[in-house]
């Protein structure tokens, strides 16, 4: 089998990216893990983790083979596609279980180090991050180029895309419910009622708290930009192949922008170390910004050697710079040194329901930047490159993730060795600055989710291109009723899929709730810390409540599609498709940015503004956050996989509506 020149060069990139991962998490492990009570608790954080992993994959196991079973009997290339999907689904799954064991190693030798110096504790927990974003990016353009390779068919890596999707559904639902029960239970009671702090051991839910945070922000963020990943560089390979039928070089194109983005990355990750202002997010900044510049020239040479004409780049940095303007706005909103946050702190002074409303107003107000900048980015790209054009600045957003998902997925590691300094009752320093890393954590992860829900836009919008492309239909005539019902239908299931996601989140945080406050009155001693807490019945209610209530919005998702395709036609499922990217994103937007600000304003509350801890404006903080956390951690991200997921059906059923 001969390989193409610039598909070595891809394969190449990916391997060199794992070898990096590798080589760090070696330095990780070899890091001091402290005494015997952080390796105690950290254990039960790893062993928790990777538990309800392994029993919400042996769940989708099922899943996975009901779609496999039903991709063969349907479709004329059912074979094909079957396996592509169920090696889609495994690499996802593979990314995910390798990023979550790295971090949940990570977290108490972040704390250790942090004892240390701030620098070398920013390393381990940054060097956590990359691992998952190398991997990420490097078994999807593997995966990608394998099928390639074989078929040399971009419509049959749909199905790969389809793995990848449906994978990241359950990691997202499933990882979003976990963490945002065990997370409300336990401040209600503990912080609320009790009056403790945040980690504090007596806390029964405190483990499973942080067991939650790697289960959604490691696992379920990772399987997410997986599958953004994947589909757009499908999509625009499949795009590529329509517009330019005899030119190979643009169904290649994708992979090598996405190749040299891997180069980038690593480079942009050697430049986040802090300065004599010890500011960490200036750090992190200065990676991403190093890595967007690398990533901007190498992409200026490729093109200029391979495209006919500088438009394709135009369209390239107009998906870079996309990506950027989204995070710097979510940063501004989310932000507890920025007036939109603080404004939410202030309201806190007046009660719990102002705390409530002007949360709500952020939230509403800060979908005006990334909205617009989809938009326009959208139509800046066309204009440089018609529909391939659009579908490249969907690659340029995404070609840095190896570093914009480090940092995000950074944030879990940050907050658990916050949680582990505290529940160990490590040293003054140690607490100093395991806290600064949380606070620019809870930042960072803010910025994550923005970047991940407008690169989810973007994506959905390539992938409705190629809908229309595959399916023949020349126009959507939003005349006819059908396509009207479908925009209907489409505007509604976000609404429908948030109701369920946070419904499955109150209920589960009510069983939390319950459980905390029955032990502390039942467990003798337990306030006074001289027993210890049941972590484990708190640990068992959220991974039964999680892996209880994920399959109902993904049989929803998935069965929409197919549906409204058969029994409307493919121009009312086009129409259904406008309608959930539109409400999608806004909603998406909407909630996990209310979320991040209610979260902050009271970060700024706790650090001494207004009261501080334990004054009744914190108290109205802590009932904002409380709302907030199923919406930016469960329900918010949730939408980026519905996005996305409902388009790959439609594409990968479209032989049933044609």
């Amino acid at each position: 089998m001969v390989i193409d020149g610039s598909l070595l060069f891809v394969i190449l990139c990916s391997l060199f990216a794992i070898f990096f991962a590798l080589s760090l998490i070696k330095f990780i492990l070899k890091q001091p893990d402290g005494n015997q009570k952080v390796k105690d608790i950290a254990q039960q954080i790893h062993k928790g983790a990777m538990a309800f992993l392994n029993k919400e994959y042996q769940i989708m196991l099922i899943f996975m083979v009901i779609i496999a079973l039903i991709l063969m009997l349907v479709l004329e290339n059912g074979n094909v596609m079957a396996f592509a999907f169920v090696v889609g689904s495994i690499f996802s799954a593979i990314a995910g279980r390798i990023g979550m064991f790295v971090s949940t190693k990570a977290n108490s030798r972040t704390a250790i180090a942090a004892g240390k110096t701030l620098d070398s504790a920013l390393k381990i927990a940054f060097s956590s991050g990359v691992v998952m974003g190398m991997i990420v990016v490097a078994i999807g353009l593997l995966g990608i180029s394998f099928f390639y390779i074989i078929y040399k068919d971009p419509q049959i890596i749909f199905g790969f895309a389809f793995g990848a999707s449906f994978l990241a559904l359950f990691a997202r639902v499933g990882g979003g419910i976990y963490t945002k029960a065990a997370d409300v239970g336990a401040d209600l009671v503990g912080k609320v009622e009790k009056g403790i702090p945040e980690d504090d051991p007596r806390n029964p839910a405190v483990i499973a708290d942080n067991i939650g945070d790697n289960v959604g922000d490691v696992a379920g963020m990772g399987a997410d930009l997986f599958e953004s990943y994947v589909a757009s560089i499908v999509a625009a390979m499949a795009i590529g192949a329509f517009s330019y039928p005899n030119n190979a070089t643009a169904v290649l194109l994708p992979l090598l922008l996405s190749a040299f983005g891997i180069i980038a990355s690593i480079f942009g990750t050697f430049f986040v170390r802090l300065n004599k202002n010890r500011n960490v997010y200036h750090a992190m900044n200065k990676g991403v910004f190093v890595s967007t510049v690398i990533m901007l020239a190498s992409s200026y040479l490729i093109l200029k050697i391979m495209a006919d004409g500088l438009g394709i780049f135009f369209a390239t940095a107009v998906g870079l710079f996309a990506g950027l303007i989204i995070g710097l706005s979510t940063q501004y909103y989310t932000s507890k040194y920025q007036k939109p946050t603080q404004s939410i702190a202030f309201a806190s002074t007046t009660g719990a329901g102002t705390t409530v409303i002007a949360g709500i107003s952020v939230g509403m107000m800060s979908t005006i930047i990334p909205i617009l900048t989809i938009g326009f980015s959208m139509f800046f790209s066309y204009y440089f490159g018609g529909i391939y054009g659009v579908a490249i600045s969907a690659v340029g957003m995404l070609s840095t993730l190896g570093i914009t998902l480090a940092a995000e997925t950074y944030g879990a590691v940050a907050d658990n060795a916050q949680g582990l300094a505290e529940m160990a009752g490590l040293s003054k320093k140690t607490l100093k600055n395991t806290t600064e890393l949380d606070s620019i954590g809870n930042t960072t992860a803010a910025i994550g989710k923005g970047f991940a829900i407008g690169s989810a836009a973007l994506t959905s919008i390539v992938l409705f291109i190629e809908y229309v492309r595959s399916s023949g239909i020349t126009s959507i005539d939003v005349v006819k009723p059908e396509v009207i019902l479908g925009l209907f239908i489409g505007g509604l299931l976000p609404f429908v899929f948030c109701a369920l996601l946070m419904s499955s989140v109150g209920k589960a945080a009510s069983k939390i709730v319950e459980e905390v406050r029955r032990q502390f009155k039942t467990i003798k001693g337990l306030m006074k810390g001289k027993a210890k807490p049941d972590v484990e019945k708190c640990i068992e209610i959220s991974t039964k409540a999680a892996l209880h209530h994920m399959a109902i919005p993904g049989i929803l998702i998935v069965s929409v599609p197919i549906l409204v395709g058969l029994l409307l036609g493919k121009e009312a499922l086009g129409g259904v498709l406008v309608g959930k990217t539109v409400v999608g994103f806004l909603l998406a937007v909407f909630m996990s940015n209310a979320g991040g600000s209610w979260d902050n304003a009271k970060k700024y509350i706790e650090a001494g503004n207004l009261g501080g801890k334990g004054s009744d404006a914190h108290k109205a903080a802590i009932v904002g956050d409380t709302v907030g956390d199923p919406m930016k951690d469960t329900a918010g991200p949730s939408l980026n996989i519905l996005m996305k997921l409902m388009a790959i059906v439609a594409l990968v059923f479209v032989p049933l509506f044609v």
